[in-house]
């Protein structure tokens, strides 16, 4: 009976996939209808939600804190993504290379990323000490009286976005050596035969075919330091006018929903973000024509 047979195959792969499909829709399909529902929602957790159309989006147009925020989160993106795309760049170039040991360094690199935000901030929390920490310890070595680093939000943005490079850099470094090792030989043998050195192959071979990583490299960055959160929640020192003032777009979010109780407000607030992000990457997407080599092409 072939109808019962195609049964029993369906039946077991919805067996399979059930527990997944249940998952995507309770914790991802759900919360985004909810949030978009309740964006146009006043909602304090304890009344019933009510209809207050576009009030919300409204009200940030307004809300100088969601603007100061944003402005937060750009220069912390603004300072981040350059140094580490580079750095990154730069370590995966020489972990690329065939020599002895360099396996073990590239363990000890990566181990940072698999760390979690609470151990990295207590590390780097003890580093940036003004008192006993090892940086201004450095600084006064050479002369330099070193700032309270964790306690203003200038120079907690310097010592988070510091922390935050030393953190990532192993798996931005891991994304682009997956690049390079994609690179057929071929290309660096005929350079070679060329008379090409070093440089002129890496600045006519590496480069070009590394574009694709690149990119994804920089979408990916842009996507997650959008939505920072761990090392800014975590890192400033308690009660300091860094704690106080230092906010991103996402510490807004978390606070208006669960310190505020505005729920719907903080749901706007979400969507706001979402469609920045969406923006950003779309033009992104459209203009990597314009610098992206695909070896296929």
């Amino acid at each position: 009976m072939p109808g019962l047979k195609g049964w029993q195959k369906w039946k077991w792969i919805i067996f399979f996939l059930a527990p997944s499909l249940i998952g995507l829709l309770v914790f991802i399909v759900y919360p985004i209808i909810s949030s978009f529902w309740l964006a146009f929602q006043e909602w304090n957790l304890l009344t019933p939600p009510e209809f207050v159309g576009l009030a919300n989006f409204q009200e940030l147009l307004n809300d100088q804190d969601f603007w100061r925020a944003l402005g937060y989160t750009l220069n912390f993106i603004v300072l981040y993504v350059p140094a580490v795309f580079i750095l990154g760049l730069f370590l995966a170039l020489f972990l690329n290379q065939k020599l002895r040991g360099m396996v073990a360094v590239r363990t000890a690199t990566f181990l940072p990323v698999v760390a979690s935000w609470v151990v990295v901030s207590l590390i780097w929390k003890w580093i940036f000490n003004p008192s006993y920490g090892l940086v201004n310890y450095g600084l006064e070595v050479i002369g330099i009286d070193g700032p309270a680093w964790l306690f203003e939000p200038q120079t907690a943005m310097i010592g988070m976005v510091i922390t935050s490079i030393w953190k990532d850099v192993g798996y931005i470094a891991l994304l682009y050596i997956g690049g390079l090792q994609s690179i057929s030989e071929t290309f660096y043998e005929a350079a070679r035969i060329d008379g090409a050195n070093r440089w002129r192959q890496l600045r006519h071979i590496t480069l070009p075919l590394l574009t694709p990583t690149m990119f994804f490299v920089a979408i990916t960055l842009l996507i997650n330091y959008f939505q920072i959160f761990d090392q800014v929640w975590l890192m400033p020192m308690r009660d300091s006018a860094a704690d106080r003032q230092l906010e991103v777009i996402v510490t807004e979010v978390v606070k208006n929903a669960f310190s505020y109780n505005r729920m719907g407000y903080a749901s706007a607030m979400s969507w706001v973000l979402f469609v920045l992000i969406f923006i950003i990457t779309f033009v992104q997407l459209r203009l990597q024509n314009r610098w992206v080599y695909y070896e296929v092409e």
